[in-house]
Formats: structure tokens, sequence, C-alpha cells
């Protein structure tokens, strides 16, 4: 009893040091159960409690046998003087015959120097087999990787993550862009997002706003003042939205969440360029002590904006 409780006791200790080892994969491990559905968990949970009844068979028979086999040595004077089958195994399997090896002493008269005589020293059997499984390892492992190829190199399983990893950054960014609105638009300044939303731009607002961005029957989109704010997310719920009573119709349905900030981005970038044919102001202006300046009062013959192309309704 007292070598089962021993090994047991060996055994959690090897589990607790693996544990400190793998605590990388067990954060991973935990990542993946908190993705899973009640039903998954659920079936989870009952093959564990199904592994651990096993489990706590098993030592229960281990028990019993030991017991049993203790009480038939007592009634059997014979069978005391018979080792254990834990001797036995440890004695095939793990220490060997340490007695005899003790007795025998195996120098090696060929490798002695200066009277200092070199022993054939015992190898147990656990190491033995650790040394004929490592040996049997190596050679299936280079048949495997060297000679059949059908193992992964080291350059191919790095090569394999990469793309495992860009296919996983690509559906993240799907994510982001899918999640754009106006609370979460942000000013893009790059070179490829300022040319989609020029192209959209010219496409769409130029009819209203100018090719440059000067103004039409929409307001001025390159001086410093807006009619509805001009910040990303304020250019980003009209160009959503629209404002219907001024002839701006929504692009929700036409653009996608990002299309919208590429073009509420590329209107920013607009800002102090010097149009040819440039519009009144109008709005309001935030100066740098957030003091709202009104522009003056355009010209009561300018045409008020009725168009169904993209007005945006800034300065």
């Amino acid at each position: 009893m007292k070598k089962i409780l021993t090994f047991m006791m060996a055994f959690v200790s090897l589990l607790g040091t693996n544990a400190v080892f793998a605590q990388s994969e067990s954060n991973s491990m935990m990542a993946k159960l908190s993705e899973m559905d009640s039903n998954q968990l659920t079936v989870l949970i009952i093959m564990g409690v199904i592994l651990g009844i096993i489990v706590l068979l098993l030592i229960l028979i281990i028990y019993l046998m030991s017991f049993i086999t203790t009480v038939f040595r007592r009634e059997n004077p014979a069978m005391a003087a018979e080792p254990t089958w834990w001797e036995s195994f440890k004695e095939k399997f793990i220490t060997g015959d340490v007695e005899e090896e003790a007795v025998e002493k195996k120098e090696m008269s060929d490798h002695s120097y200066d009277g200092i005589t070199e022993l054939d020293n015992f190898m147990p059997p656990w190491l033995q087999y650790v040394f004929l499984f490592t040996a049997i390892f190596g050679v299936a492992y280079f048949i495997n990787y060297s000679v059949l190829g059908y193992g992964k190199t080291g350059i191919e399983e790095y090569e394999e993550e990469l793309r495992i990893e860009a296919i996983a950054s690509e559906e993240r960014k799907a994510n982001a862009v899918a999640g754009i609105d106006e609370t979460t638009a942000v000013y893009d300044e790059s070179s490829g997002a300022l040319a989609v939303g020029k192209s959209i731009f010219e496409t769409n607002c130029a009819a209203c706003h100018a090719a440059d961005g000067g103004g039409g029957v929409g307001p001025n989109l390159t001086d410093e003042y807006w009619i509805h704010g001009g910040t990303i997310k304020d250019l980003f719920t009209v160009i959503k939205y629209g404002v219907v009573s001024k002839g701006m119709v929504p692009w929700q349905d036409q653009l996608s969440p990002e299309e919208i900030q590429n073009v509420a981005s590329y209107i920013l970038s607009l800002e102090g360029t010097t149009p040819a044919n440039p519009k009144a102001p109008q709005g309001e202006i935030v100066g740098a002590s957030s003091e709202v300046i009104p522009a003056e009062t355009p010209d009561s013959t300018a045409v008020d904006g009725q168009a169904d192309t993209l007005s945006v309704e800034s300065e």
C-alpha cells in the first residue's frame, strides 16, 4: 500500500511539474475551451467524468490485487518467500539484479591508466530500453523525413504556420472592416485608402462638389467651414445616412463601411487645397479655442442642393 501511495504522489508531482512547463499550452487550451458551445462542453465534461471513473477503478483493482496477494502470502509461507509482482517488475525493467551486479567487478584491464582502472558499469534496464527506443526513433525519423519525405521539415512547418496566420489575419481584417460604423470610423491617410476614396469621390460626388472639391450644388469641401461637423465620424454619418432635406441621399446601401471611411478620409485630405472655382463658405468653423465662428451668409441666389448624387454636408 505504501508503494502505491508513493507512486501516486510521484505521479501527481510529475503532473505539477509538467503544468509549470506547459503554461502557454494550457492558456491556448483555455482559449479553445472558451470558444466551445454548451453542448460541446457537456460532452467534454461527461468524457472527463468517465475517464476519472476508469482511473479510479484501475487504482481500486491494483489495491485489491495487492491486498489479496498480501493475504495469500500470510497464509502460505512458501509464497511469502517468493518476490512480489512489483519486485519482479522492478528487477526486470527498472533496477535489474543489483546484488548480482555488485558482486561482479567488471574491470576493464585495457583501460587502466596510472593505476586507475575503468569499470564497465552496469546500465539499468530502463536506461537500456530508453537507448533502444531513441535508436529506433532516430532511424524512423530519418527514413520519414529524408528518405520517404512524408514529414515536414522545419522550413515547411514554418511556411505552413505563416500560411495559417495569413488566413487568420485576413479574417481579423474582414471582421474589423465589417465593424466600421459612425462610432468607430478613423481617418485613414494611407495611399491605398485615399486612392480608393478619390476614385469613389470622382465617380459619385464630383457632380455636386466638383472634382477638386470646390463645390457646386453641394458645399465646398476644401475650406474649414462645415455644416454637419468636420470630424471623420461626422463625415461618415453624413455619407452613410445622407441629408435628404438638402438633396444628400444615403449611401449605406451602395458603399461598404470601408468605402465610406475611405471617401470620408479623402474628403478630409482636401482641406487646405485650392480648387479652381471655390464656393463661398457655408456652416461654421471651430477655432483653436473651441469658439464657433459662423460663416458669412451665402448669396441668396445660390442654388440649394437638390441632387441625387453624393453631397456631403461639410462646410
